[in-house]
């Protein structure tokens, strides 16, 4: 039951994550030229243009997943590399602002129930239960997009920043892509979780810091 609640608060933070995070891909590559994702239909916020079926299974099963990503044509930036770098970066970064922000809200409920004296009842506990999903979530994304394995937006980030380098690998990761994709899923997560567990702190404390100032 505990299993099936986590599952079900956190859908609306899944759908929240992967939305914006594939908006904001295609809305910078719109912004550099490429009109790629205009015409794809993914300048909009509705989830269903966005998620990817096994991407979004997983991440409810396993707590790693993806959306369906935003297709881009680089040859269209003016600047191929730091605006292909930018396009690949949007991402990431619009789910660790979001993250912030959910950790903010949750914090600000907490402290508003606590300060009411009021037994929170079960709209109030479903309700922070699915702000704090955003919060976790989106660490979790920020973390497992910058991998630089194919598909994820920290491969476009390497081969970017050091174009070089990336050639001379890009073969090796493709050829055993499926096979670190799965170590990953299997084992993998508890060494993944080190870098968000860190990234979690870092966000609550620095959203503590704020909110002490107004609490």
């Amino acid at each position: 039951m505990d299993r099936l609640f986590s599952i079900l608060v956190s859908i609306p933070a899944i759908l929240l994550a992967f939305t914006c995070h594939e908006f904001a891909h295609a809305k910078v590559a719109d912004m550099l030229g490429d009109k790629t994702p205009r015409f794809q239909g993914r300048l909009t916020f509705n989830p269903i243009k966005h998620l990817d079926p096994l991407g979004t299974l997983l991440i409810l099963i396993v707590g790693f997943g993806w959306a369906k990503p935003v297709q881009t044509n680089p040859s269209a930036y003016k600047n191929y590399y730091m605006d292909d770098l930018k396009v690949s970066l949007a991402g990431p970064l619009t789910n660790l602002v979001l993250a912030f922000i959910g950790y903010i809200c949750y914090k600000v409920v907490i402290i508003l129930q606590v300060q009411s004296g009021i037994v929170p009842g079960t709209i109030i506990i479903v309700l922070i239960n699915m702000i704090y999903a955003v919060f976790t979530i989106n660490t979790m994304l920020f973390v497992f997009n910058l991998l630089p394995l194919p598909g994820l937006d920290g491969f476009a980030v390497l081969r970017d920043l050091k174009p070089k380098f990336f050639y001379k690998i890009s073969d090796s990761i493709y050829k055993y892509q499926m096979i670190i994709i799965i170590l990953i899923i299997v084992g993998g997560s508890k060494i993944i979780r080190i870098p968000i567990n860190y990234l979690q702190d870092g966000i609550a404390t620095l959203g503590n810091g704020i909110l002490s100032i107004f609490f």
